[in-house]
């Protein structure tokens, strides 16, 4: 990385969407796809004239499917990656929530799976260490336990 280059901040948002399962442990959302066997959290870019938290219910609506309710800030990850030449700050904020309505089924076309998987399941597939951290901040704000 050439410390010269152009720097470019870049936003984006999202969340752990979450519910208590029938044996009354917690689940969460995780996206997937086949080709690279990557699990990660629902989220994305803002459109124009949109709030964070207006990006974060979109995204995860249109990534998993469900119709949320966002709850409490869980935090913001930052991170730098470089493409074209420029020197990325990303910042991604992610929200407690809770779904309201929908279905796993309707997800977009980003991902070829969509599942709720027991907590301490996703932590352990999501690739990120990051999103990982957003998962244990979830289960501590939920009174939750990750072995």
């Amino acid at each position: 990385m050439n410390p010269r280059s152009p720097v470019q901040d870049a936003v984006s948002a999202g969340g752990v969407v979450w519910r208590r399962g029938r044996d009354g442990l917690i689940e969460v959302v995780i996206c997937g796809r086949n080709d690279d066997s990557l699990w990660c959290l629902p989220k994305g870019t803002p459109d124009a004239d949109e709030t964070i938290e207006q990006t974060a219910i979109r995204e995860v609506e249109e990534e998993t499917g469900l119709h949320v309710r966002p709850g409490a800030k869980l935090g913001t990850i930052t991170y730098w990656f470089v493409a074209n030449g420029v020197r990325f700050h990303k910042r991604v904020h992610h929200w407690l929530m809770e779904p309201v309505g929908g279905n796993l089924s309707d997800h977009d076309h980003e991902f070829d799976r969509v599942e709720w998987v027991p907590i301490s399941v996703a932590h352990e597939l999501l690739k990120y260490e990051n999103e990982r951290r957003m998962v244990r901040k979830a289960a501590e704000a939920l009174g939750a336990e990750i072995p």
